[in-house]
């Protein structure tokens, strides 16, 4: 994964396959000419997690038509103090219930919001060869 800057306040990531554009909203400097960085890191808890669930479905042998995970990040200063998720189905609350405990288990981006991984940041000039 690697982020490149792409004028003003906005990058270009290479994912895989896939070029994402991040930018600011222009209340923010930008040009709002893509999502801010937390709307894709709260995109990502959101995905993660309704992919949990569907996995969680499959292996229950039930379908969840309609699905539906909403994140929503609370700020405390310069970071997310709460992230709450949202789940929605056409099947019962009921049904889906049980699943929840099984995706929580298997999504890889809630598992690493509970464990928090360190943070390494390594810099190289323009004479040096990449760090990572």
């Amino acid at each position: 994964m690697a982020a490149r800057w792409d004028g003003g306040l906005r990058a270009v990531v290479r994912a895989g396959d896939f070029d994402l554009v991040v930018d600011e909203p222009p209340t923010a400097g930008g040009s709002g000419t893509g999502p801010q960085p937390t709307d894709l890191f709260l995109a990502s808890v959101a995905s993660c997690f309704l992919l949990a669930l569907l996995y969680a479905a499959g292996k229950a042998g039930i379908e969840l038509p309609g699905l539906e995970v909403r994140a929503t990040g609370t700020y405390a200063g310069l970071s997310f103090a709460r992230i709450d998720l949202a789940v929605s189905s056409a099947i019962p609350a009921k049904l889906l219930e049980p699943l929840v405990p099984v995706a929580e288990r298997v999504c890889y981006v809630t598992n690493t919001l509970r464990e928090v991984p360190s943070l390494g940041i390594q810099v190289a000039g323009p004479d040096e060869p990449p760090l990572l």
